[in-house]
């Protein structure tokens, strides 16, 4: 082990340990553009990775709906901030403001997330033609259940909206762009019968980018036919969520920008980013190297407590680089004095095992609940938190 990282390691622990950062409360008070309503944007901002909000905070016209319509936990949290990447390809850190969606109604995403229904098929559930708006394909009504849905399955699970402010020079604000996040099924679940087993689907990877594309062209005619979003920035990202056993997110797989005042798609941005679960036959034969960095820190670990066997990993890929990796350790211990030793045991184990350039977070966790984070980035020093 490497003295003066388990010197370091036990000076963060020492002076982080029980503490949370040091963040301004300095606040500046501006106008909302529109209805003129009053908002506060915080001063601090704790990362150029991330966006400020306006406060008071206002919740999305659809919000609580992905967590009905997404697979995992996992794929519910890759989604929404992942969105939060691809915004920053278009939309500045340092110069938007987030807020979540505004414009695209509760309503209005449930009758798009449906399929669209034949005129004989809106008839009989009454349904007015600008009712029937459903984006995912007819149901043929013909063959098998198999069948049907083998050849119409339901591409797209959810619509989520995200919105970017900007601060004018009258300090107001306005909606400066918007990021609309299709996810998108690599399986369809359906049954045969109500209550019946469940069956699925795969959808094969290159039918679903395809008719995700195809999707998100009627999306973006749709967009430019609302009134408050017609005129701004608009970027559109397809997500491929995991099947509802997965371990790992998905991953969104391509992005297209609209410019103001443009209505239809031109090109797309492939986005290389996939997870990986480590350790897991797929990552040993995708990234051998990586897998055997991980492989030994588990060891090592794994000697600090006989018989124990938990440590995991998730690891984000952008193409071959790996961009971050994220370490479980839950663990029982005795007594605080324990876990502190531990955790400078593991902070030492991270410096000495995995190279420089690779951000990690490691999680140590208890019955109790969190014990201690351990927080690298790439070619920076390990930040310490013990929690009391």
């Amino acid at each position: 082990m490497k003295k003066k990282w388990m010197t370091a390691a036990a000076a963060a622990l020492i002076l982080l340990g029980g503490c949370s950062p040091n963040i301004e409360k300095k606040e500046q008070v501006i106008q909302k553009d529109g209805n003129k309503e009053k908002a506060i944007i915080p001063n601090h901002q704790i990362s150029d990775d991330y966006y400020r909000s306006i406060i008071p905070f206002k919740p999305g016209k659809a919000r609580g709906m992905v967590v009905s319509n997404l697979n995992t936990r996992y794929d519910i949290i890759e989604f929404e901030t992942g969105l939060m990447r691809i915004a920053q390809n278009q939309f500045n850190p340092n110069k938007y403001l987030f807020q979540e969606g505004q414009y695209l109604e509760k309503e209005t995403v449930e009758r798009w997330l449906n399929r669209k229904f034949t005129d004989e098929q809106a008839k009989e559930k009454k349904l007015k033609p600008d009712e029937n708006a459903g984006l995912n394909p007819i149901d043929p009504g013909k063959g098998s259940i198999e069948q049907r849905n083998e050849r119409s399955p339901v591409y797209l699970s959810h619509i989520m909206e995200h919105d970017y402010l900007v601060k004018t020079e009258d300090n107001s604000l306005k909606l400066g762009g918007a990021v609309i996040g299709l996810a998108l099924n690599s399986v369809h679940y359906y049954q045969k019968e109500q209550y019946g087993a469940v069956y699925d689907y795969k959808i094969p990877p290159e039918e679903m980018e395809r008719e995700g594309k195809k999707i998100a062209e009627e999306v973006a005619k749709r967009v430019r036919n609302h009134k408050d979003l017609k005129d701004v920035p608009v970027t559109i990202a397809l997500f491929k969520q995991e099947a509802k056993n997965s371990v790992v997110p998905g991953n969104f797989i391509a992005y297209t920008h609209l410019d103001a005042g443009k209505g239809s798609i031109g090109s797309w941005e492939k986005v290389e980013e996939q997870y990986y679960m480590f350790p897991s036959p797929k990552a040993e034969k995708d990234h051998r190297d990586d897998t055997t960095y991980f492989l030994n820190f588990k060891q090592d670990v794994e000697k600090y407590f006989q018989n124990y066997n938990g440590v995991v990993g998730t690891a984000l890929y952008n193409g071959e680089q790996l961009v971050d990796l994220k370490v479980e350790i839950p663990i029982q211990f005795y007594g605080k004095a324990e876990a502190i030793g531990f955790t400078q045991f593991v902070t030492g184990l991270v410096m000495d095992h995995f190279p420089a350039y690779v951000p990690i977070e490691v999680s140590i966790t208890s019955s109790s609940g969190p014990e201690a984070l351990i927080v690298k980035k790439a070619d920076e020093e390990p930040y310490v938190h013990i929690f009391k």
